[in-house]
């Protein structure tokens, strides 16, 4: 009502100007429309790039485990429990999950607040962002390691020194 109002005003009194109206959350939405394809594509890869570094991971760790797998049987048959052999084989990849942490950590943030920096509207970064992403990375490494290490940890001793 009050654009035809106004476009009718403006016939009126200046009919050699066309009245270009548009809405502010329209612009808005045309700015960032590039954003939004970008975020929606960016979560389908990291969520296929979690899921292939997860096999690779499970592979290592089936790999370790079956190397080790003497190691294994020595250790059950001198009283080890399933448990510390368990966190005998997690840590190593413990050890390697943080280490990749700790370099992304500082990489992914100077991306992030370079990106961010380019946006019309200034969005507030929350560092404990980037210390629970990599809580989540090692919780999902523990989650694919341990279940291998579980399992390597609880074949009988006699038949892990049988194959040997």
């Amino acid at each position: 009502m009050v654009i035809a109002l106004l476009r009718e005003l403006s016939q009126r009194y200046n009919a050699g100007f066309v009245l270009d109206n548009r809405f502010l959350n329209e612009d808005y939405e045309q700015l960032h429309a590039a954003e939004q394809r970008v975020a929606v594509l960016s979560k389908y890869f990291a969520g296929l790039a979690m899921l292939i570094s997860c096999l690779g991971l499970l592979g290592l760790a089936t790999f370790t485990a079956e190397r080790r797998m003497k190691e294994i049987g020595i250790r059950k048959m001198l009283g080890a429990s399933e448990f510390s052999i368990a966190y005998l084989l997690s840590a190593d990849f413990s050890k390697l999950v943080v280490v990749v942490i700790l370099i992304a950590l500082p990489v992914s943030y100077l991306v992030i607040t370079h990106w961010l920096d380019n946006l019309a509207y200034r969005i507030e970064l929350k560092l404990w962002y980037f210390p629970g992403a990599g809580l989540l990375a090692l919780v999902i490494a523990w989650g694919t390691v341990g279940m291998q290490a579980v399992k390597a940890a609880s074949v009988s001793p006699t038949q892990c020194l049988k194959e040997e």
